[in-house]
């Protein structure tokens, strides 16, 4: 049980502190709403950008890194469709160092003609670097825009196309941050040993003063119910050939979401798995292949993806995977199998909790979700799933007008 209490300023800033007596070292995590899914379909990979941002240094502090390193700490970032979250680590003692940070980029971002070129530099780097130049490297551009019509998840994190980044305007940037980055928009979670009132203290202390913003309102536009299933073919220069098969799925707070995440590891989650025990080493169709979700907050993808053994072909290897969807929908799923599953998952949701950042992170993210308190009863919904929900699940996601598939062939 994770014990915590929550606070809100005035200006709509969501403040959870949790006492962690373990360690010396305490957690800060700073969670915006905002990711790829609130950005605009001609102005696509912005969410990212401004991680980048971020880090050219605020109106009081020319440098983020610099101060904190000296007060013994460390810093990083990462944006999904959903989201991006900002943390810092270091001594209990100078948790104040990593609210006087955070506070003034909230403030006052130093965004500025020099300081945008050489990030939109960057961003287009790693874009060509990890999406066009890197085996397999565009899939997800690919198969996002497959499997969805209307939805912003149509695009990845990084964006559409480059273009995006290097078109954006100093203007651009300005007004995503004003309707993005303001407290009654962020989530502040804070994890050592601390009093819970003197979080709260220094969070007014630091933020109180931080003007709400108007929120943007655009409302996000919801998939509508695929009703054929679709295909892509596409040759590169890779290896060998893979093959990728998604479907539409749950919300994450959807009632099947659990059942869904389960399904996956049945067959999936490490060797003794059902794919890699029954397509790898007895079939040897693939040489890898593995079953997982998106992690969505909106209705994701539950996902297929397997390279294929050498001489094998797509129809084979897509037979296969039909075949233990099937079994999976159609033969009960052993208690053995089923409470293996359910241990991983509380051993991996128990060991996670071991972290400062986890349960800081954690909680900044249950509590976007809706309720910072999910964090304690996460354990208990995986373990009320039965066989029965499983197969459900798969029954009902598992369908081929629901399926998008993409053929990645290796080229001769």
């Amino acid at each position: 049980m994770i014990d915590f209490k929550k606070h809100t300023l005035a200006n709509g800033l969501t403040v959870i502190a949790h006492r962690d007596s373990s360690s010396p070292m305490a957690a800060f995590n700073l969670l915006y709403k905002v990711g790829s899914r609130n950005e605009s379909p001609d102005k696509t990979g912005f969410a990212h950008l401004f991680e980048h941002l971020m880090f050219s240094g605020s109106v009081n502090v020319p440098s983020f890194d610099d101060p904190l390193q000296m007060a013994g700490g460390e810093n990083n970032a990462f944006t999904n469709n959903d989201y991006t979250n900002y943390y810092e680590t270091l001594p209990k003692e100078n948790i104040e160092t990593a609210f006087w940070l955070e506070s003034d980029r909230m403030f006052g971002l130093n965004i500025n003609e020099q300081s945008l070129a050489v990030q939109k530099n960057v961003v287009v780097e790693e874009f060509n670097q990890r999406y066009l130049n890197q085996p397999y490297g565009d899939l997800w551009l690919l198969l996002r825009k497959l499997a969805y019509n209307v939805h912003p998840y149509q695009w990845p994190t990084i964006g559409k196309e480059t273009s995006h980044i290097t078109n954006a305007t100093l203007d651009d940037v300005r007004d995503f941050y004003q309707r993005f980055y303001s407290p009654n928009n962020a989530i502040l979670s804070v994890t050592g040993d601390f009093d819970y009132q003197y979080i709260f203290d220094l969070a007014q202390n630091w933020f109180g003063d931080l003007p709400a913003q108007r929120l943007d309102g655009s409302i996000i536009p919801q998939e509508p119910k695929q009703t054929d299933a679709r295909y892509l073919e596409v040759e590169r220069e890779v290896p060998t050939s893979a093959l990728y098969k998604v479907y539409h799925m749950t919300d994450r707070l959807g009632r099947e979401y659990h059942a869904t995440d389960m399904l996956s590891d049945i067959l999936s989650n490490g060797r003794s798995s059902r794919l890699y025990r029954n397509l790898v080493q007895e079939r040897r169709l693939f040489t890898e292949v593995n079953a997982y979700l998106s992690g969505d907050v909106d209705p994701g993808l539950f996902v297929f993806s397997g390279k294929l053994s050498e001489g094998v072909s797509f129809d084979a290897a897509e037979a296969a995977i039909a075949e233990e969807i099937d079994r999976v929908i159609n033969e009960k799923i052993s208690d053995y199998e089923l409470e293996k599953v359910k241990n991983k998952y509380e051993a991996s949701i128990v060991f996670g909790e071991t972290s400062i950042l986890n349960k800081a992170m954690n909680l900044g993210y249950y509590e976007m979700l809706g309720d910072a308190g999910m964090i304690n009863t996460e354990v208990d919904s995986y373990r009320a799933v039965t066989a029965d929900d499983i197969a459900q699940a798969a029954a009902s996601l598992l369908v081929d007008s629901n399926s998008s598939t993409l053929h990645y062939i290796a080229k001769k």
